[in-house]
């Protein structure tokens, strides 16, 4: 009987061997198989001295105060219009909110939908005692060692600077575009977009613009970032997570601290138990959604176990999603994200309290809301007695935008033909771009910067020593060139 049991489980197992093998090798890669696209010409050295000519304008934005750097913003709108004559004769340049720009290339054909490229003006500024840490001092503009260093030059003077390169190209070589090319510069997308990105979406639709597509900095080509991947791997952003910030606030009688009121009644206990739950009891993880389709997507390009894993979530996902958790971008592509981010209660020692306050910061996946996510908070804080409201600039998470659309088709062919040999998946943006505020006008959002980073680059975003190849600032002028010279109406797509 024993071994009649052993016999057959060792034959369940080796049914399972047999279907995980069978499933991950008949999974064929999803690449477009496209040849090389020949080589632009584009002038290395002059791209390079422009991006830093902008690099030294410091039009870091504020939420505060919008005429914060309001001349150095102006001296940027001088500097484009000078280096870029022909764009600028050409194209229909409007200012608008004060400091953002939107230009307007018209199109041949007045059916056919435009698009639109993004890309902002504005930076962060850099952490004070931070300047001595530098290569290149932030805002000295300095093309060195085949880089080209400061503030913006990664993010995201480098995606405005290829943009206009290569219309600066398409307009010498006389190219005349089938669909009216929209670019949009906003000047407070690190503060979120309002006076800039919002006005110029609002702007269009009252114009009843409807755009093909929008493309957006975004999530980047990927060099040995992902376990089990020889590749470079290009991530499409087809969604992007929601934000919201709730502030919760809860009273209590102040008294002396030698009188202290029974356990978990004061301000700050009752605050404490309330955070500890918010951070306890999260949003569940999962592996679906976009995250799902990504790793579907690159599982046939994985080797070894990421393979087998990846083409076999049914069984192995448990296992992988354990491994996502452990760091910190994965795991936020996995759920929507809780962080306690600020503390406020008493102001001296031998005081209690009379009030409490905490702020917590939700990135949320499509499918959550802002109201979910108040309500998720209400439940948790354990009493009426709190106070909860959201801080301004709360976002829902994007739309998700197809992959079988003719525009994500495009940027998917125009990555493999300008970067060959890298793979392209979508991918879910965990931080915020303009792109969310065109979501009325525009069912087609993809957040992509056409950016080479490997990991050790990750930190120079919003960090120090900020800086980006010469040679990828060619990549990205042929990137916007190849696409631009290619768009075509979505309706004339099969």
């Amino acid at each position: 009987m024993i071994k009649r049991i052993l016999l057959g489980l060792l034959a369940l197992l080796l049914l399972l061997a047999v279907v995980v093998v069978v499933n991950t090798f008949r999974q064929g890669s999803r690449q477009l198989d496209v040849p090389p696209a020949a080589a632009l010409a584009v002038d290395e050295a002059g791209a390079a001295q422009r991006l830093a000519g902008a690099i030294r304008l410091q039009t870091i934005s504020s939420q505060a105060d919008p005429a914060q750097n309001a001349a150095e913003f102006r001296k940027l709108h001088d500097f484009l219009a000078a280096q870029y004559p022909k764009t600028h004769a050409a194209l229909k340049r409007e200012i608008v909110g004060e400091l953002s720009l939107l230009y307007t290339w018209p199109g041949s054909d007045a059916a056919a939908k435009p698009v639109l490229l993004l890309a902002h003006q504005d930076v962060v500024p850099v952490a004070p005692g931070t300047e001595k840490d530098w290569k290149a001092q932030p805002f000295a503009g300095e093309v060195k060692d085949g880089f080209v260093w400061g503030r913006g030059a990664w993010d995201n003077k480098s995606n405005l600077i290829a943009q206009l390169e290569a219309v600066e190209l398409l307009l010498a070589s006389g190219f005349k575009p089938k669909q009216t090319i929209y670019l949009a510069f906003g000047a407070d997308e690190e503060v979120g977009g309002l006076r800039g990105a919002q006005q110029i979406a609002k702007l269009l639709q009252s114009r009843s613009v409807k755009l093909d597509f929008v493309i957006d900095e975004g999530l980047l080509v990927t060099e040995g970032i992902m376990p089990g991947l020889s590749k470079p791997a290009a991530l499409i952003g087809i969604a992007e997570k929601g934000y919201l910030s709730v502030v919760m606030k809860v009273p209590a009688t102040p008294g002396h601290s030698s009188m202290p009121p029974p356990k978990g009644t004061s301000a700050i206990a009752m605050m404490s138990a309330a955070l500890r739950r918010l951070e306890d009891e999260q949003l569940p993880a999962g592996i679906r959604g976009v995250a799902r389709e990504m790793f579907e997507t690159i599982a046939p390009e994985m080797s070894g176990f990421n393979r087998f894993a990846l083409s076999n979530l049914w069984l192995f996902g448990p296992v992988v999603q354990s491994q996502l958790e452990k760091g910190a971008s994965t795991h936020a592509m996995l759920r929507t994200t809780t962080a306690l981010t600020m503390v406020n209660a008493g102001n001296k020692d031998n005081v209690l309290p009379g009030m409490a306050e905490a702020t917590v910061n939700f990135r949320m996946l499509p499918g959550d809301t802002v109201a979910s996510m108040m309500a998720h908070v209400k439940t948790r804080a354990g009493s009426d007695r709190f106070e909860l409201y959201a801080l301004p600039g709360a976002a829902e998470p994007s739309p998700v935008s197809p992959t079988q659309s003719a525009s994500y088709q495009l940027i998917n062919r125009t990555v493999r033909e300008v970067f060959p040999g890298t793979l392209v998946a979508p991918g879910l943006m965990i931080g915020g771009t303009d792109s969310r505020h065109f979501s009325a006008i525009s069912d087609h959002i993809y957040r992509f910067s056409p950016v080479r980073a490997k990991q050790e680059d990750l930190s120079r975003f919003h960090g120090t020593n900020e800086r980006i190849s010469s040679a990828n600032l060619v990549e990205m002028v042929r990137f916007y060139h190849r696409l631009l010279s290619q768009t075509v109406p979505q309706a004339a797509k099969p």
